[in-house]
């Protein structure tokens, strides 16, 4: 992979031309030093003609969803021989504590903080997930992991054994561990009860709205996070659409449709979007480029952008409401 770093909308942006065989399907994720709000770097890769959207996002352990949101106008089956796709692994961390693992479900990515020592500096690996249909959400909350299983059976819930009879495909009981098992080969179960964190037989579907309520992962990731992560770690479980971040002294705004039964909480998008910048900036002046500050909730792209430095004017002295009245409320999922 041919490599070189540029600026953009003050990010700095890892530039990549994948080439035959020179990326890792399946590989797994990163871990990034924590310097700021603001972790990782945009790739901006190549595709093979034989590539779908897929294909690349799982290389690239990203989720189907975001590299969407991320690359709109290109075909998620067809890109095309050597068609630029960006791989949105840049991120503004979630406002949450920086400890355990963290998920925010409509960014669909699960963030594990490991523990340091001493003036070790502070380090996150990211992943990304699947998360609940509308009629089966994924539950927000603090919880704890409470056990570990490798090779999971399968109990499958009275409620989804109904659903799939239904459908023509009645389920077992049981469901052993195998290929079959939509558990994958490692489950990690949740305080929650009937939820947990797992792999999957069906690796396409990851970065989508497809289970019943748990937490889904590729199969090198779960493993990762198996083998990693200790009985009694935190969990969080965050809804957040909207992140705000400082890093470098400038601030970032990264934007995520939110989940459709959610409609009601985030109808203000812009009065929103204000009250979290001023959150994050309490006590300090800044300065704001409104029309980026539009852009980025306009696009939602899942990519921060630069929307404000430190130093200038209060966020909180602008006016609202003829500007959020320009912006829609269309969302992909």
């Amino acid at each position: 992979m041919r490599i070189q770093l540029i600026d953009h909308l003050g990010v700095k942006v890892l530039i990549g031309v994948a080439l035959a065989g020179a990326i890792n399907v399946g590989s797994v994720a990163r871990t990034f030093n924590i310097d700021g709000d603001l972790v990782g770097e945009v790739v901006l890769a190549s595709s093979l003609k034989a590539d779908t959207l897929s294909d690349l996002a799982r290389a690239y352990d990203q989720g189907y969803l975001e590299m969407r949101l991320a690359n709109p106008q290109i075909d998620p089956w067809l890109p095309g021989e050597e068609t630029e796709i960006i791989v949105p692994s840049l991120y503004v961390l979630p406002d949450a504590p920086h400890h355990g693992i963290v998920v925010n479900v409509p960014e669909m990515r699960l963030y594990f903080f490991p523990q340091v020592q001493g003036s070790e500096r502070r380090k996150v690996v990211t992943y990304p997930i699947s998360i609940g249909r509308q009629q089966w959400t994924t539950p927000h909350g603090v919880t704890t992991i409470v056990a570990k299983v490798k090779d999971p059976n399968w109990y499958p819930p009275e409620s989804i054994r109904e659903e799939h009879a239904a459908q023509g495909d009645p389920l077992p009981k049981i469901v052993l561990a195998g290929p079959d098992n939509p558990l994958g080969a490692f489950a990690i179960r949740l305080g929650l009860p009937g939820y947990l964190i797992h792999g999957t037989n069906r690796p396409y579907g990851i970065g989508m709205r497809v289970t019943h309520g748990c937490i889904r992962m590729y199969p090198k990731d779960i493993e990762q996070v198996f083998r990693t992560v200790a009985i009694g770690t935190a969990v969080q479980i965050v809804n957040q659409p909207y992140k705000v971040g400082v890093a470098h002294n400038k601030i970032y705004l990264e934007v995520h449709p939110h989940l459709v039964e959610d409609d009601d909480i985030f109808r203000d998008q812009f009065s929103h979007v204000v009250e979290l910048l001023v959150a994050k900036t309490v006590g300090r002046e800044v300065q704001l480029n409104w029309g980026d500050l539009q852009n980025a909730i306009l696009e939602k792209s899942g990519i921060p952008r630069a929307v404000g430095v430190l130093g200038g004017v209060n966020v909180s002295s602008r006016g609202l409401t003829q500007i959020d009245e320009k912006l829609p409320t269309e969302r992909l999922y």
